[in-house]
């Protein structure tokens, strides 16, 4: 019993030799012509699905079109405002006057954020012509008591 024991043992690795032998005897008969066709069957097959789409997947040139208008609203601390667009480079409108109380509307149809920003810009002039104002109501009041003076004499 020992030695059939013991020629299992060497019988079995011998029969894993065997097999990678069997295995690299293989490809050179039948193997290669069937390995070859399956790595070209695939290749083949993920071929065409990219050289049928035509274009990059996730690509949206194509079907964004994008229009470009500029509008450029300027404006002085005095209260003086224009609009000028422009399409493609070339001015459709220009130096057309609106009114500050326009500007704020549009900004705040817009954004909040730049209205904040027109806000903070209108803010500032109405604080200078608030000072304008007040300056010009106090000088309305000395000519006013100077002619009441010239009045009374």
């Amino acid at each position: 019993m020992s030695p059939k024991s013991g020629d299992k043992p060497a019988e079995q690795p011998e029969e894993s030799a065997v097999p990678a032998e069997t295995e690299a005897a293989a490809p050179e008969t039948d193997a290669p012509a069937q390995a070859p066709a399956a790595t070209d069957a695939a290749a083949e097959a993920e071929a065409p699905v990219p050289a049928k789409r035509g274009r990059k997947p996730g690509s949206t040139a194509k079907k964004t079109r994008t229009v470009e208008l500029t509008l450029t609203v300027t404006g002085t601390l005095d209260g003086e405002w224009q609009a000028e667009v422009s399409h493609s480079g070339s001015r459709v409108v220009q130096g057309l006057r609106i009114p500050a109380a326009a500007v704020s509307r549009a900004a705040a149809e817009l954004h909040e954020d730049i209205s904040k920003a027109i806000e903070s810009v209108l803010d500032v002039a109405r604080q200078q012509h608030q000072a304008r104002l007040a300056e010009l109501e106090a000088e309305l009041t000395k000519v006013k008591q100077a002619l009441a003076d010239l009045q009374e004499g």
